[in-house]
């Protein structure tokens, strides 16, 4: 009998059993088999990982920022050696495919690379004379033990968008991961452990909502970021921002990308796809809603795009793997390549039972209301993998905007096709829209993109770009509510996030001057 294995915390450089009793259990979303256990901390062992973290801050702040980017920049140079250990550990949690896997850390280590840059990016101004012998100057100090507490869709990408740049800047840093895919966050643990990053100064707590309470709750936390659904981002943020912490807590999102009638169409088609079925749709920047301005606009699309759908390879995340059979579905039906062998997959399964369930749901949903459900994904069966977490590619036609499927964020392989008469319509029916992190519009027409791109309410915009996630030097993050706080992730936010300005000015008296009993002015 397959005994699953333990999957601990990572505290003050080393490895710590958990000792609550209580542990969570992680599957493999490809065969629906347990893999592991992995131990749920209790407030006394979230305190363990805050007291490290505080223990080692105040040498790490002290440590030059030169200092501190030659430990990421031997980190970077881990990441890329072990990339292929930290995709697979991806890939046997989450179900997502290697390829995407792969994805994922680079875009991670694009973060690391801009983290480098800490003795630039740390740079304060100097004012000189600002008064008579009076010079003024500013510095970026550290806030002190900050957490991140990050979701199940990217176990590498999300902390990495957090930790380097809190690093970076002088913090010391507890990641709380989700508990559904905890062994990525042992990894990175491990690499910056080797690159000479010193203990206490990064640590793992796993666990689930007792560990965030307790990180939430300890005065010696400074600040929290947090991905993850709108309703606990708002949570967290309310808590959090009661209690003097800073808070920058993303939310759930809807993207509606716009297709306008002059588009090109095969790449729409193509775009959406990507957008909408790849890591099986558990994306918070994945495209959910098509919006097509005209009929005619719609039913061509629909044309081109379906058959696409139904022929979405889909299969194990990681078909190499020793304990699996190497077979594939597509929409139902088994798929190989030209060569005879199996293709590698698009899109893998869900993250688990529950999901898919929940998504399935939706499905279901959406069909009760009256849309027009073109392509049904609900019968997929993969050869070979029957337990698997896997959901065939939906798409719907003619949603209407009071429909749950619409309404809400189902964070799976379902997209959404609606209809509208003009531009005006299809911006209103995004801006109209709770969430607003990300949207996009396909279209030759300049003073159209221009238009949307100015005008659309949504923190991140793509011009026949589909997913328009921004590069590490600028910063992500959406609007209204999908975005608790005023500073977005990484870039130049994330390092107005994890530090406090600190404005000095200073004089050097060449003599002895008269008391001064009003407001002081620079003479």
């Amino acid at each position: 009998m397959h005994t699953p294995r333990h999957i601990p915390h990572f505290i003050n450089g080393q490895s710590v059993a958990g000792r609550s009793g209580r542990l969570g259990e992680v599957y493999d979303p490809a065969t629906g088999r347990l893999q592991a256990q992995v131990a749920l901390a209790t407030a006394a062992e979230a305190a363990q990982a805050v007291a490290a973290a505080s223990a080692a801050f105040p040498a790490w702040a002290e440590t030059p920022p030169l200092q501190r980017a030659r430990v990421l920049f031997r980190f970077k140079e881990l990441l890329e050696r072990h990339a292929d250990e930290i995709a697979a550990a991806i890939s046997a949690e989450h179900g997502k495919v290697l390829a995407d896997a792969h994805g994922e850390l680079t875009r991670g280590l694009e973060v690391v690379e801009f983290a480098c840059g800490a003795p630039h990016l740390l740079k304060g101004e100097h004012s000189i004379n600002v008064g008579r012998g009076v010079d003024s100057y500013t510095e970026y100090a550290p806030l002190g033990v900050v957490a991140g507490v990050t979701p199940f869709n990217f176990p590498c990408m999300v902390p990495m968008w957090m930790f380097p740049v809190a690093l970076a800047c002088g913090n010391t840093f507890v990641l709380k991961p989700s508990e559904r895919v905890p062994s990525a966050a042992l990894i990175l643990a491990r690499l910056l452990k080797e690159a000479g990053l010193p203990d206490g100064v990064f640590n793992v707590l796993q666990g689930d909502r007792v560990a965030v309470d307790a990180l939430l709750d300890d005065p010696r936390v400074q600040a929290l970021s947090f991905v993850g659904s709108t309703p606990v981002a708002e949570a967290l943020y309310a808590r959090g921002s009661a209690l003097g912490k800073r808070v920058q807590a993303l939310g759930g999102a809807k993207n509606h990308m716009v297709i306008l009638p002059d588009a090109d169409l095969d790449q729409a088609a193509a775009a959406l796809l990507g957008a909408a079925y790849g890591s099986a749709g558990e994306r918070c920047m994945a495209i959910s809603v098509a919006v097509c301005v005209g009929d005619a606009t719609a039913e061509a699309l629909i044309a081109k795009l379906r058959p696409l759908i139904e022929g979405l390879r889909i299969g194990p995340g990681n078909p190499g793997k020793p304990d699996q059979p190497s077979s594939q579905g597509g929409q139902g039906e088994s798929q190989g390549n030209d060569g005879g062998g199996p293709a590698a997959p698009d899109m893998g399964p869900l993250v688990t039972a529950a999901h898919r369930e929940r998504v399935r749901a939706y499905v279901d949903s959406g069909v009760a209301e009256g849309a027009e459900l073109l392509v049904d994904g609900r019968g997929l069966r993969v050869p070979g993998f029957e337990d698997g977490f896997y959901l065939g590619g939906c798409l719907f036609d003619r949603v209407r905007p009071e429909m749950h499927i619409y309404r809400e964020e189902i964070f799976g392989p379902v997209l959404c096709l609606l209809r509208v008469p003009d531009f005006e319509s299809a911006l209103k029916l995004v801006d109209t829209h709770e969430y607003g992190n990300g949207s996009a519009i396909f279209t030759r027409d300049g003073d159209a993109a221009r238009q949307f791109a100015h005008r659309v309410q949504a923190g991140m915009v793509g011009i026949n770009v589909p997913i328009p996630v921004p590069m590490a030097f600028h910063s992500f993050g959406g609007w209204k509510r999908s975005l608790f706080g005023p500073l977005h992730m990484h870039g130049p936010d994330g390092v107005r996030f994890y530090t406090r300005l600190k404005t000095v000015t200073a004089r050097w008296p060449t003599g002895v001057r008269d008391p001064e009993f009003v407001m002081p002015t620079m003479k």
